[in-house]
Order: C-alpha cells, then sequence, then structure tokens
C-alpha cells in the first residue's frame, strides 16, 4: 500500500476490516463492499486489484470448511466453466481506461443486487433446468465480474435458488466466489492490469480481513443477522445510487 496516501491507506484497511465484519456476520460480501468503498474512492480497476488476495483467502477458507466441495463442483463445474470465460471478456471493461463508465456499471450492480435480495421472493430452479441454465448463469456473471469486479449477480440468487441445504449453500457460495477471483485475476493479468505492486497491498489486506471476520463472527452471537444484512443492503442500495449517479457526471 505504499503506493498511497496515508489517508487512503487507512480507509483500505477500515475498508476490508468492515468488509470483513460483514462476511463474518452474514456469510458473504467481502468483495461486494470491498468494491463499493473503494471503488467509490479509487477507480474499479485500483479497487479490485485490491480485493484479490483477501477475497481468495477467505473464500477458499469457506470453500474448503467442509469435505463434500467435491460434490458440488461436479454439479456446478459447467458454471463455473463459464465464470472464467465471460470474466476474461467482461474484463475488457474494467480495464479498458473508461473511469466513468466502470463505475456507473459497478453502482448499477450494487443497487440491482440490493434491490433484489430486500424485494424478491425466494425462487426455486427445477434440476432439469440446471443443465443449461448453470452455464447462462455463469456468464452473466462472468461478465459482470469482469466489468465490475462485483461477483454476486446473478450467481448468488441463482445458488439460493438450488434448493441446497444451509451448509451446501455456503460452500457453493464459496465455491463461486473463489473461481470469480481467481478468473478476475486472470483477466486483470491478460490485459496487463495486475502490477506487482497491486498484489504486494492486495496480500497486506488479508491482515484486517481477517480480524474483520473474527469479528464478525462474534457480533453474529450477539445481534440479529436477519437485521444486520437487511441494514447491510440498504447501505449498498444508497452507495450504489451515489456512484451511478457520480459516473455520469
Amino acid at each position: 500500500m505504499s503506493d498511497h496516501s496515508f489517508p487512503i491507506v487507512a480507509v483500505i484497511i477500515t475498508t476490508f476490516f468492515a468488509a470483513g465484519i460483514v462476511k463474518g456476520v452474514t456469510g458473504m460480501g467481502l468483495p461486494t463492499v470491498a468494491m463499493g468503498v473503494l471503488g467509490s474512492l479509487l477507480s474499479p480497476l485500483a479497487a479490485a486489484a485490491l480485493l484479490l488476495v483477501p477475497s481468495l483467502v477467505t473464500n477458499v477458507w469457506q470453500l474448503l470448511g467442509r469435505a463434500k466441495y467435491g460434490t458440488l463442483i461436479r454439479r456446478l463445474w459447467p458454471m463455473m466453466l463459464t465464470i472464467i470465460i465471460g470474466t476474461v471478456l467482461g474484463s475488457e471493461v474494467l480495464t479498458g481506461g473508461q473511469a466513468n463508465l466502470t463505475t456507473t456499471a459497478l453502482g448499477i450492480a450494487l443497487m440491482i443486487y440490493a434491490a433484489y435480495t430486500l424485494l424478491a421472493r425466494s425462487l426455486r430452479v427445477s434440476p432439469k433446468w440446471e443443465p443449461w441454465l448453470s452455464p447462462a448463469v455463469g456468464l452473466a456473471t462472468g461478465v459482470v465480474t469482469g466489468a465490475t469486479g462485483v461477483f454476486v449477480i446473478p450467481a448468488v440468487p441463482y445458488i439460493q435458488s438450488l434448493d441446497l441445504e444451509r451448509d451446501d449453500l455456503v460452500q457453493a457460495l464459496g465455491l463461486s466466489f473463489t473461481v470469480s477471483t481467481i478468473a478476475l485475476a486472470i483477466g486483470l493479468f491478460w490485459h496487463d492490469a495486475l502490477p506487482v505492486g497491486n498484489l504486494l497491498s492486495s496480500t497486506l489486506a488479508v491482515v484486517p480481513a481477517l480480524l474483520g471476520m473474527a469479528a464478525g463472527q462474534l457480533i453474529r452471537t450477539r445481534i440479529s443477522p436477519q437485521l444486520f444484512r437487511r441494514l447491510f443492503l440498504i447501505f449498498l442500495l444508497f452507495l450504489g445510487l451515489e456512484m451511478a449517479l457520480h459516473g455520469l457526471r
């Protein structure tokens, strides 16, 4: 983080700590919070480069928490494959140097995710639809990931619609986020947008993220996760609106 001024470094550390708290309480949200907050202060490309290592470490931890990940990989591999393809293709937008466009796209993605999660009713996808729907959702998720650095649309609503057991759901989300993180790193590297200095800063950001996760797990025992999640989504909705309007100015 040596390339940033002290106030920016402080904001980066605070952001990853807060993002870790959200993940510790809700089981997800670290990349979304990091991209939302840092993308409003830095360029979305710089924010995406910073989140790579913390996102990878925390999501691999989530993925490997149980031994059933092999079953989930066999079920979801078409989706994971198209996430990689879509992300590498979509990263052309994130690395294209059009800061206003990427900021607007990031804001819109945050708003859609927050509004959908707050307002939409739960969906259920029939197993017979999975063979063609999973690759389509993966490709769409990849394009959004590559363009904005946000991993959640439409992957999260889709995975939630598969009627998985709670622990399997958490692990499946960890799988999707892990693959998205790796794919985003490939896309940034492919476009020469991932300097070594960015990786070093991203690695240092792991510490506040893990501390935040530990704090979030303690907080989860003392407050309602549902209330916390609702407030978090309202925050994302207004943050996304501000970013979308800022990018259009």
